[in-house]
């Protein structure tokens, strides 16, 4: 049942549409998941894929799924060759138009469907900065950017004001992915639709514009702002953007262009709507194959000049190659390429940062880039995030395993399987794409798959 002041207010917005809103709700909702480049070529993924695709209009990587189908329990998951994902969540990244090499902020990250979206489009290069203020929430941010085999990401776990103070006018790019009262998901979560209340409402619209309020310290002269929200309510809405405007005139809505399906903003639904608000987008339920969605994409005016700005702690230094020798030997003994970057140590943890990546000294970071591995007393053993991050062609013994061989699956619950002509690490793969490492001793293959992502296959 839907909230009464939902429904009153929705007829009142839609008038003639209203019907044909309602009636979406009775129809059985779209399920997507969107292809990892990362792990290689699309084309070569629907020629394996083992589901029923269509594509989703405004990304080249989205495809809807049929009901039928379970790509949550298929090694191709396991493996981060695609990313399960709503539809319409997928428009946001979309408009962002990520470049590699450029230094991104998803301020409000968690699960990390964009951020993995933005991390593809980057292709490695360059610097990702994905926050979650919530701890739990960002460990599964963390989990899902290791899943993918993100290298260049850098996980933290702040307050939007906090992460202003580190990074005035850094990012190139932000995305605000936020929080609200997510109107535009009671079709497909039944939690939402019962805590719903206007007062909650107007609470998600007052901290969206302090949210927005710390991004726009954060933006490089002449960057993109990319909001967006999963709700219909205006206020929360257009509502936002033409307050944040209001307050921020170095702002500007950048007219897009928008895809089969999507409409614009109303000027009509909010007092004093910013000019261009029209140029804002949302994604209606009734109108296309996907959920309720809003984004406004903005441009801070003007030019960055000279150098790119460095975060206030400047930039890590990292270690001394002495310092990480046993993984050197390892890269040597095993890998095909030279890992490039800075690397760091936790402990005995030892990650890889991009190149030039911002201090880290005072933020409360969960995944400082690519975890390689553990420095243990005169060896290294690789990271499950490492095995992740590699293609076969990056390492010099794999074993390929076939998704519908039982194989797979032994290997995903833990087993040992015999091999032959190996010894030592050697990389594990299912149809081609890498999901963990095994230890070649004798004519075993020793399994190092981790055991908290063992589900009983």
């Amino acid at each position: 049942m839907l909230p009464q002041a939902f429904t009153d207010r929705m007829k009142q917005m839609l008038q003639d549409e209203y019907s044909d809103f309602v009636k979406s709700y009775e129809e059985t909702k779209n399920q997507a998941l969107r292809l990892n480049p990362l792990k290689g070529d699309g084309g070569r993924f629907l020629e394996l894929c083992p589901f029923h695709l269509s594509p989703v209009l405004w990304n080249k990587d989205g495809y809807y799924y049929d009901e039928q189908d379970k790509p949550g329990k298929h090694p191709y998951h396991e493996a981060g060759a695609y990313y399960i994902q709503e539809a319409s969540a997928m428009a946001p990244v979309t408009y962002m138009e990520v470049r590699p090499g450029e230094k991104i902020l998803d301020l409000c990250a968690s699960p990390g469907g964009k951020t993995t979206q933005i991390a593809a489009a980057m292709e490695g290069k360059g610097i990702l900065v994905c926050n979650e203020i919530h701890p739990a929430r960002a460990k599964i941010l963390s989990e899902n950017v290791e899943r993918m085999g993100v290298k260049n990401a850098i996980v933290v776990s702040h307050a939007p004001d906090e992460l202003a103070e580190h990074f005035p006018g850094y990012f190139d790019k932000i995305l605000v992915d936020a929080p609200c009262s997510g109107e535009g998901m009671f079709r497909k979560n039944e939690e939402a639709c019962t805590e719903w209340s206007p007062e909650n409402v107007d609470m998600c619209a007052k901290r969206q514009d302090a949210i927005l309020e710390s991004a726009a310290q954060m933006l490089k002269a002449g960057g993109r702002l990319v909001y967006s929200t999963c709700t219909f309510a205006p206020q929360e809405n257009e509502g936002t953007i033409s307050r944040f405007l209001q307050k921020h005139p170095e702002f500007s809505i950048l007219p897009v262009k928008k895809s089969e399906g999507m409409a614009g903003g109303n000027p009509l639904w909010v007092e004093n709507a910013a000019k261009g608000i029209e140029h804002t987008i949302r994604l209606w339920p009734h109108k296309l194959h996907g959920e309720g969605h809003y984004l406004a994409v903005l441009q801070k005016a003007g030019e960055t000049v000279g150098a790119d700005r460095e975060s206030k702690g400047g930039c890590e230094k990292g270690l001394q190659e002495r310092d990480y020798q046993d993984y050197l030997s390892f890269e040597r003994a095993y890998l095909k390429i030279e890992m490039k970057g800075t690397f760091i140590k936790f402990g005995e943890q030892l990650y890889l940062l991009p190149e030039n990546a911002p201090a880290l000294k005072g933020l409360k970071v969960l995944r400082p880039g690519l975890h390689l591995g553990t420095l243990k007393k005169n060896r290294f053993e690789p990271s499950h995030a490492l095995a992740l991050a590699m293609g076969s062609s990056a390492v010099k013994q794999s074993a390929d395993m076939k998704a519908d061989d039982g194989q797979i699956r032994d290997y995903l619950n833990g087993q040992t399987f015999p091999v032959a002509e190996k010894s030592g690490w050697c990389l594990i793969t299912v149809d081609g794409y890498s999901i963990g490492w095994g230890k070649a001793a004798g004519e075993i293959m020793k399994n190092h798959y981790p055991k908290g992502l063992r589900k009983g296959w």
